[in-house]
C-alpha cells in the first residue's frame, strides 16, 4: 500500500511537498525536486501546482479542522 500523500515534517526544503511526493511515489526526494525544477523550464502552471499543493496537502501528523483555520 502506497504511503499517504502528507506534507512530512522532516527533509522539508520549502513546504514538502516535493518530499511527500517523493515519499507516495517511491522515489528519492532530490528526484522529485529536480523533476520539478526542470518542469518549470517549460510552459505550464508547475509554480501554481505547487502552491495549491501547500495548500491543499495536510500536514504530517497535523490535524484538518475547522480549528486549524
Amino acid at each position: 500500500m502506497p504511503a499517504p500523500l502528507v506534507r512530512p515534517r522532516d527533509h522539508r526544503m520549502i513546504a514538502g511537498v516535493c518530499a511527500g511526493l517523493a515519499r507516495r511515489f517511491g522515489t528519492t526526494r532530490t528526484t522529485m525536486r529536480v523533476i520539478f525544477l526542470v518542469s518549470c523550464l517549460l510552459p505550464g502552471p508547475q509554480f501554481l501546482v505547487y502552491l495549491a499543493l501547500w495548500l491543499l496537502l495536510p500536514s504530517e501528523g497535523g490535524r484538518r479542522s475547522s480549528e486549524s483555520w
